[in-house]
């Protein structure tokens, strides 16, 4: 195992497979990477929301990567495992007319500056909110030809806004293109299911993982096993899916749930139904990247038998 930094610098805003890769790292290699806030730097600590208005949007989520993995061809798995995602004191959520879950109610502009500290933030008062950062967006990159902007998220991972990529988080991905090609960036230091008004708390971070390929390995979207956490549930298996129709999206991550548990555990497929009925968790991640709607299905671990998955 090696260890590699790669800067934010140059950050890019779109998928596309055709990017020459930044660093080339072998199966099981560490990666520390430096990660902008999601306007690639266009806002500080000091900015109004005038400036954040005028800012330019196609350098929005400003990733870092990508990164190929030596042997990395379609048909294979990536492991990502989370190690680390440090915050730098500072943070940002802001309301843009036309965007957001109630954008009838709420249409001027907004911008809000969050002061952190290690573990919690106060600027909310009386509000006391505590910090779990996470990359929302990583990914791979798409099998399709050209240049997709990195808003909708899909089978490749990208924009998923799910708070569970937190430290000690391993995200499964599907590989679509040779290397795979890795990016990662728009960290959150916070972030509540849905990030209703399209932001959590927007920050710059340094964000270490290691990538792990798995040969030969279907796989036909993310999957998630969370980190232990001390004030919610605990460590569970997470299928996501993304799609414009937020009940379609649900029956595709409930439907991946009933065939992991029938694949790895065993059970019947009508068992597993059960299963999911009294015990899985279906949750609204993120419901602001229009047209695209992300879902997650929650099963926690210490109902089940352990089991590693690839």
């Amino acid at each position: 195992m090696r260890e590699h930094i790669l800067s934010a610098e140059p950050t890019h805003s779109v998928w596309n497979r055709d990017l020459e890769p930044r660093l080339v790292v072998s199966s099981g290699d560490v990666v520390h990477m430096a990660c902008t806030d999601a306007t690639g730097g266009q806002l500080t600590l000091h900015s109004t929301a005038t400036e954040f208005m005028a800012i330019d949007r196609t350098r929005i989520h400003a990733l870092t990567g990508p990164i190929a993995v030596a042997g990395a061809e379609p048909g294979d798995v990536l492991q990502v495992d989370v190690l680390e995602v440090a915050h730098k004191g500072w943070a940002w959520t802001s309301v843009t007319p036309a965007m957001g879950y109630l954008s009838e109610r709420f249409t001027e502009p907004y911008l809000f500056h969050w002061q952190l500290e290690p573990d919690v933030t106060r600027s909310l008062a009386p509000a006391i909110v505590p910090l779990r950062p996470f990359c929302g967006v990583m990914g791979v990159a798409q099998a399709e030809t050209g240049a997709f902007r990195t808003r909708p998220p899909g089978p490749f991972g990208g924009n998923l806004d799910v708070r569970e990529l937190s430290a000690g988080a391993t995200l499964y991905l599907p590989v679509f293109v040779p290397g795979a090609l890795f990016s990662a960036g728009d960290a959150h230091a916070a972030q509540g299911d849905g990030e209703i008004c399209i932001n959590g708390m927007e920050c710059p971070s340094d964000v270490t993982v290691r990538l792990t390929l798995h040969k030969h390995q279907p796989l036909s979207g993310p999957l998630l096993e969370s980190a232990p956490r001390t004030n919610e549930h605990g460590p569970a298996w997470i299928t996501i899916e993304s799609g414009p129709d937020a009940f379609k999206a649900g029956q595709a991550a409930t439907s991946r749930m009933v065939d992991l548990l029938a694949a790895r555990w065993g059970l019947s497929e009508v068992h597993a139904y059960l299963l999911c009925s009294v015990a899985m968790n279906l949750r609204l991640s993120q419901v602001v990247n229009t047209p695209m709607v992300t879902v997650s299905a929650a099963i926690q671990k210490s109902i089940l038998p352990e089991r590693k998955l690839f």
